[in-house]
């Protein structure tokens, strides 16, 4: 069965190449969320080729809103806004976001057949529910074992002060050099 990323699985080269008009991809994610914070620090420190654009949209001073949507919306789910102008939201933005981190492996496991449609439909419920699960478990499953293999994947000096930040809202769409 042909999904939306058949030819991104079958393509040598990366995800830019592979879905032209993507890439750079900016994400509109919950800063204030210490679950999507931790899960867009592991991100920044994956997005070598520099495909990724991070925006955090509960900043009080956020008013860049992808075309549709507005604060609640991006709130409410993960919204990405492609290359092209499109918006996309929930599961399916995170099918692009982790194809264009490298993690193909991820990528490709939540868009096959039958386990796609369950993370369609599970996504919504985390999201409602994101601010109730335990900032401990935040930190054991995105801070330790997931971030220390993104600071593998970066390069040792991924982080040089040892902590990992959203870039400052001075610097919308970029990251910092190393």
């Amino acid at each position: 069965m042909k999904t939306p990323f058949s030819r991104f699985w079958a393509h040598s080269a990366g995800a830019a190449e592979a879905f032209p008009g993507v890439y750079p991809l900016t994400i509109y994610f919950d800063g204030a969320c210490p679950l999507c914070l931790a899960e867009m620090t592991n991100l920044q420190l994956r997005n070598v080729a520099g495909l990724l654009r991070f925006e955090d949209a509960s900043r009080p001073d956020f008013k860049a809103y992808p075309p549709g949507t507005d604060r609640p919306a991006l709130m409410a789910l993960l919204h990405v806004q492609c290359a092209d102008g499109r918006v996309l939201r929930g599961a399916e933005a995170f099918r692009l976001i982790y194809a264009g981190a490298r993690l193909r492996g991820l990528a490709r496991l939540i868009s096959a057949p039958g386990l796609r449609q369950l993370v369609d439909w599970v996504y919504p419920f985390v999201a409602r529910n994101r601010y109730r699960i335990p900032r401990s478990v935040a930190h054991l499953v995105l801070e330790t074992t997931l971030r220390r293999a993104a600071q593998r994947r970066a390069g040792a000096s991924a982080c040089a002060s040892g902590q990992c930040e959203v870039p400052p809202a001075s610097t919308p769409n970029t990251l910092p050099k190393e």
